[in-house]
């Protein structure tokens, strides 16, 4: 029996652990009273006082309900502060608190227009069709994550940006160093200034792709994204340049990753649960939005976000002090057994289904989860409409990360 006092989150061995060992130990911490602590992961930045784990549901929902107590200002997406020449590139709305995460959300809300939504929901179609067909006729790698998952939200993204095909590469490249967490394929863990340099490389790379077509947008404007950010106008503000940079990482970091892992686990878990494939394969349309809510939940591909709490308060009866870190584990609060029965079996027919793979309720759930949704669905109905059997063919290679419950590569048959 896994005892909680023997789990160190922290700790990269942990996250080596096969997936059901980890879950019986975040199912351990739920169970435990009050908050474990940990110390903070020694990385290229500097330490601080540690950090409270939250893992059951009730905790994170309650902490998302409260941005001005729980705050992300100061580094939803990394443990330790994060410094100013770091946070020029990932210093988007995911790490700002209101009033100016509320303003820069309205201009990017403005620029969201429903011809522009309707535009790129039409255009996913097109885009799923034509990687389904490529795949059908002999085009595959064998790699479900290089042939399909990756490339469906990555084409989606770049395209409605207005970034040039030529980018593409480049574009996934930074993502998924920026995402690499100690990952040995993308990353030399032990060498930290490495790591520092590889992320501002990346975020500089990003950033740069973005300001040159923004600026050329707005003398020259066009139909798409990119144009209507750098040309809406809210309150006589609009976004800087580096809030245009800082976006479109957030962007093709949460947007392409996410959905590209969320993508894959799916394809995995329909493959190993067939009487769910069938369920769903016999009324597809009416079944897709359970499965899709299903796979998020199961698969939870983003495994936390930080918060900071701004005064001394309580969270459900836990003393937390003003400063206090603490980590909102989506991970754990979705397999929570006084949430969700039995939260271990993948079941498309859950209902309800009031999982956080979207992050909690409040001002920072996420912007993009009806694009998600909406790629998922297209996604998998194409497949089962050109290439019926398509199937995993072997387990997945998994990323080494604590914080993106990512698959690298995931071999497939049609």
């Amino acid at each position: 029996m896994v005892k909680a006092a023997d789990i160190n989150l922290t700790s990269w061995g942990f996250w080596e652990r096969p997936l059901e060992e980890r879950h019986a130990a975040f199912r351990a911490l739920r169970y435990e009273p009050g908050l474990p602590h940990y110390e903070e992961p020694v990385t290229y930045l500097p330490p601080g006082p540690g950090y409270y784990a939250l893992t059951r549901h009730a905790d994170v929902v309650e902490a998302s309900r409260r941005p001005k107590d729980f705050c992300s200002g100061q580094g939803a997406i990394s443990i330790p502060d994060m410094p100013a020449d770091l946070g020029e590139y990932f210093g988007s709305m995911i790490n700002m608190d209101d009033p100016r995460h509320a303003h820069i959300r309205r201009i990017v809300s403005r620029a969201f227009s429903p011809r522009m939504i309707q535009r790129f929901e039409d255009h996913v179609e097109e885009v799923a069709a034509r990687i389904v067909t490529g795949v059908r006729e002999g085009g595959g790698t064998g790699d479900f994550v290089a042939d399909v998952a990756a490339r469906l939200p990555l084409t989606i993204i770049c395209e409605l940006m207005g970034i040039s095909e030529d980018h593409y590469q480049t574009v996934l490249d930074a993502t998924n160093v920026i995402l690499a967490g100690a990952d040995p394929e993308f990353v030399d863990a032990e060498d930290f200034e490495k790591i520092a340099m590889a992320l501002l490389t990346a975020g500089q790379t990003l950033k740069d792709i973005v300001e040159d077509l923004g600026r050329h947008r707005r003398a020259n404007p066009t139909d798409d994204l990119t144009s209507a950010l750098v040309n809406a106008n809210i309150d006589g503000e609009s976004l800087t340049d580096q809030e245009l940079g800082s976006f479109f990482i957030l962007l093709v970091v949460a947007g392409n990753e996410t959905t590209r892992n969320a993508i894959a686990h799916g394809l995995h878990l329909l493959t190993h649960n067939p009487d769910q494939r069938a369920l769903l394969t016999e009324d597809f349309e009416a079944r897709i939005p359970g499965a899709v809510e299903e796979i998020v939940r199961y698969a939870s591909p983003v495994i936390w976000m930080r918060r900071t709490a701004t005064c001394d308060t309580t969270l459900n009866e836990h003393e937390i002090k003003a400063g206090d870190k603490l980590l909102l584990y989506y991970w754990s609060a979705n397999r929570d057994e006084t949430v969700f029965d039995h939260p271990e079996r993948f079941d498309i027919t859950r209902s309800p289904n009031p999982h956080i793979g979207f992050g909690g309720p409040g001002p920072h759930f996420c912007l993009g989860a009806h694009l998600a949704r909406r790629e998922i669905t297209v996604m998998f109905r194409e497949m089962f409409r050109q290439v019926p059997n398509i199937r995993t063919a072997g387990e997945p290679d998994r990323l080494l990360s604590n914080f993106i419950n990512g698959i690298k590569r995931l071999p497939y048959e049609i």
